[in-house]
């Protein structure tokens, strides 16, 4: 496999752990600092995209099918194998213990000292407002969210691009 799929790959991972961890950080008590900067959020949409679709661009160049890529990932090494999918699973994790703690209470905003969040019940969607505590517990969910879906496609431009880098080796062997 040659150098720029393993960088690829794991530039993309270290950013998937990063956002994982700083995901699980918000169940400690009291909010983050640095997940409510702006510029975290900058930064990720800003190298999310364009690692995502270079990977999405390797998979395409190579015209390799599910089933061949699927067999490509299974060549890597195990623990490359784990790493990978334990990211994927740990920010599945982090999104449905979000999901399920806040029930249909989202996007946590202050208005006038006042605590409102958004209410997406069915026939009941609207503003409403809420206490300190629970406008508290809305915005880490929705912190959580918002690091860990970012995270889940990090890791899966890593196991995009360490794929496409065995199926290219594959093909360089077959050559010879």
């Amino acid at each position: 496999m040659g150098w720029s799929f393993k960088l690829h790959g794991g530039i993309a991972a270290g950013l998937s752990a990063l956002l994982l961890i700083l995901a699980a950080l918000t169940w400690l008590p009291g909010t983050l600092p640095l997940v409510d900067s702006p510029w975290l959020t900058a930064a990720v949409v800003l190298l999310l995209f364009p690692i995502f679709a270079a990977a999405v661009v390797r998979v395409l160049l190579t015209r390799a099918d599910r089933h061949s890529a699927w067999l490509a990932f299974r060549c890597l090494p195990r623990a490359v194998q784990g790493a990978l999918g334990s990211l994927v699973v740990s920010g599945i994790v982090v999104i449905l213990a979000s999901m399920a703690g806040t029930g249909n209470l989202q996007s946590a905003e202050i208005r006038h000292g006042r605590y409102f969040v958004l209410d997406t019940t069915p026939y009941e969607r609207g503003r409403v407002e809420v206490s300190q505590s629970q406008y508290v517990a809305v915005l880490e969910s929705d912190q959580r969210s918002m690091l860990a879906i970012p995270g889940i496609l990090f890791a899966a431009a890593a196991s995009l691009a360490l794929a496409v880098g065995e199926l290219r080796r594959a093909d360089a062997r077959l050559r010879m």
